[in-house]
C-alpha cells in the first residue's frame, strides 16, 4: 500500500516535490580518517590536531583502517554493492578552516556503490505504508574545521578539531515525494548507522547532518533545477526545510521567474531558507586523484569479516519480535526503531525469561506493554531517556517476576515501581519491607466481601436486580478495603459467589 501523494497547491494547480539526501555520517572511531589524533566531542580548541591535519609540510596521510571497515559494514548493512576497487580524490578549494587547500573524497570511485532503504510512513503498521529509497553510493572524506566568529569582536578564529575527521557521505537518490518520506528515510539511516555502531547519530552534536536537495515539478514532468539547503541538522528540520523551500520555489516559478542552481541555508527561527552562493559543479573544484594515497583494494577474507561483525539489523529484528515473540506491529517497530532501546528490552527479556523459568515468547508480552507503558511514562515525567532510567533491565525482571508469580497483583506493582523509581531499591525488598505481599487467603477476602456488601445494600440489590455492570464496583471496594492486597482473580471468583447467593 502507498500513501497518498504529497501535492502543494499553487495558483496554476498542483506540484510535486522532488527531494534527495546527502547526508554526511562522522564515522566512529577513535581516531581521524588519515591521521592519529583524537576525535571526542566538546574538546578545547584545537587541542586535538595532528601534523596532518594541520596540513604541515611533508606530511603524509595513512587510511585509517577502522574508518574503511565502518564505511564497508555500513555498505553492507543497506545491501549496496561494495567496491573492491575505489581511490581518493582531491577537492581542491580555499577556505580558513581548510589547511591544505583542499578536500581528500571520492568523487570517481567510492568504495559503496548502489544500496537501498525500505522507509514505513505508518508507525502504528509499519508494513502498511512502505516505500523503497534508493542508495547512489557512499564515500568517505574528511571534515573540514570549523570557523568561530563569536570570540572576538574583530576577527574570527579557527578551530581544526574536526579537520580531518573522517565522515561517510551517504548520497540518496531523488526517490522521496514528501516531507514525511524524507524523515522517515532519515531516521531509518540513523537508526541502521546506530545499530551498525558506524555512526552515533547525534545529530545535535554535528556527527550526522544532511544536505537537502529540492526541486519542484508539475506531476509526471521532468525533474526540475534542485537546489541544496546546506548543514540541516535534525529530522524535524529536514521536512520543514523540504516544506518551506518547495513553496519557495512554486511561488517563484508561478510568478514568472526561475530556480537557480544554488546553495541555501536554513533559518529555522524565521522557517525559510536563505541563499548562501551559486552551486558549483565537479568541474569548479579541480579533481584529480590524490598522488599521496595508493588506491584501497580490498580482499574478500576483509569483506567477510565485515560481513561476519554485522548485527541483527532493524528489519530483520521487528519481523522476529512479531514472528517469533508474537509481539504487535506496532511494539516491534517502537522497540526495534532504535537500537539502544532494542538492547534494553532484549536485556529485560532474557532476565525475565531466566528468573521466571520460561521461553522468551511466554514473558515477551508483559516485558514490552511494561516497558513501553510503565517505564516510558515515567522517564517522561522525569525529563530522562532509556539511558538515564533509575531502573535497570535486572530490577525490571524482577518486578514482573512478582507479577508473574502472583506475589503482588498489577496495581500493587505499580506502587512498587514507584517506591522504585524514589529509592533505586528492588522490587522484592519493597514488597518484603513493606508488607505488599498479596494475599489469596479465601478465608479474609471473604469476610472483607461480606463487609462490602453490607454497606452496600442500595447498589446490591440493583446488581441482583439486573445490573451486572455493578460488578466492577464492588470488585473496587474489596480491592480498596485490603488495600491492593488482594489477589484479583480470588475476588472475582468469592464475589461472584457472593452476590449469586
Amino acid at each position: 500500500m502507498t500513501e497518498a501523494a504529497y501535492r502543494i497547491q499553487g495558483d496554476t494547480g498542483e506540484w510535486e516535490v522532488v527531494i534527495g539526501l546527502e547526508v554526511h555520517a562522522q564515522v566512529t572511531s577513535n581516531a581521524k580518517l588519515f591521521s592519529g589524533a583524537a576525535t571526542a566531542f566538546g574538546a578545547e580548541p584545537n587541542s586535538q590536531v595532528s601534523l596532518i591535519d594541520a596540513a604541515m609540510p611533508g606530511m603524509l596521510p595513512t587510511p585509517n583502517r577502522e574508518c574503511i571497515r565502518q564505511a564497508v559494514r555500513t555498505g553492507m548493512a543497506i545491501g549496496a554493492v561494495i567496491n573492491k576497487y575505489s581511490r581518493f580524490d582531491r577537492k581542491n578549494y580555499f577556505y580558513a578552516d581548510l589547511p591544505q587547500g583542499y578536500q581528500i573524497s571520492q568523487l570517481f570511485h567510492p568504495i559503496v556503490g548502489e544500496g537501498q532503504i525500505e522507509i514505513s510512513l505508518d508507525e502504528k503498521d509499519p508494513e502498511a505504508f512502505t516505500k523503497t529509497i534508493g542508495i547512489e553510493r557512499i564515500h568517505v572524506e574528511q571534515d573540514a574545521g570549523k570557523l568561530m566568529h563569536d570570540q572576538h569582536p574583530t576577527r574570527s578564529y579557527v578551530d581544526l578539531n574536526r579537520a580531518g575527521v573522517a565522515l561517510m557521505e551517504i548520497v540518496s537518490k531523488p526517490d522521496m515525494r514528501s516531507p514525511q518520506e524524507a524523515g522517515a528515510y532519515l531516521s531509518k539511516l540513523r537508526a541502521i548507522l546506530r545499530y551498525v555502531g558506524s555512526c552515533d547519530g547525534n545529530m545535535d552534536q554535528g556527527s550526522m547532518r544532511a544536505d537537502v536537495n529540492v526541486s519542484v515539478r508539475k506531476p509526471g514532468a521532468e525533474f526540475g533545477t534542485r537546489t541544496e539547503t546546506k548543514n540541516v541538522n535534525s529530522v524535524r528540520f529536514v521536512m520543514q526545510t523540504v516544506e518551506v523551500e518547495a513553496r519557495r520555489q512554486v511561488e517563484v516559478l508561478e510568478a514568472g521567474g526561475k530556480i537557480v542552481q544554488e546553495t541555501r541555508l536554513f533559518d529555522p527561527d524565521r522557517g525559510e531558507t536563505r541563499s548562501m552562493r551559486s552551486k558549483e559543479d565537479a568541474h569548479d573544484y579541480r579533481y584529480f586523484p590524490d598522488p599521496d594515497l595508493l588506491p584501497l583494494e580490498l580482499d574478500d577474507s576483509f569483506l567477510e569479516e565485515c560481513r561476519a561483525s554485522l548485527p541483527e539489523l532493524p528489519d530483520a529484528k521487528r519481523r522476529r519480535y512479531e514472528q517469533a515473540l508474537g509481539l504487535t506491529a506496532y511494539n516491534a517497530a517502537v522497540l526495534t526503531a532504535d537500537a539502544d532501546t532494542a538492547r534494553w528490552f532484549e536485556a529485560l527479556l532474557a532476565e525475565s525469561a531466566r528468573v521466571q523459568g520460561k521461553g522468551e515468547q511466554e514473558v515477551a508480552r508483559a516485558a514490552a506493554n511494561w516497558l513501553l507503558s510503565d517505564l516510558y511514562g515515567a522517564l517522561n515525567k522525569l525529563g530522562k531517556d532509556l539511558g538515564e532510567s533509575p531502573v535497570s533491565p535486572v530490577q525490571g525482571a524482577e518486578l514482573l517476576a512478582l507479577v508473574a508469580d502472583g506475589t503482588i497483583s498489577g496495581p500493587l506493582a505499580k506502587q512498587v515501581f514507584e517506591i522504585m523509581l524514589e529509592t533505586g531499591d528492588s522490587a522484592p525488598k519493597i514488597v518484603e519491607d513493606r508488607g505488599l505481599k498479596q494475599t489469596s487467603d479465601t478465608g479474609a477476602i471473604e469476610a472483607v466481601i461480606a463487609e462490602v456488601l453490607a454497606k452496600n445494600p442500595g447498589q446490591l440489590e440493583q446488581y441482583r436486580g439486573g445490573k451486572e455492570a455493578l460488578f466492577g464496583f464492588f470488585v473496587g471496594q474489596t480491592m480498596k478495603a485490603m488495600a491492593g492486597k488482594a489477589n484479583p482473580a480470588v475476588v472475582n471468583e468469592l464475589l461472584k459467589k457472593a452476590l449469586a447467593g
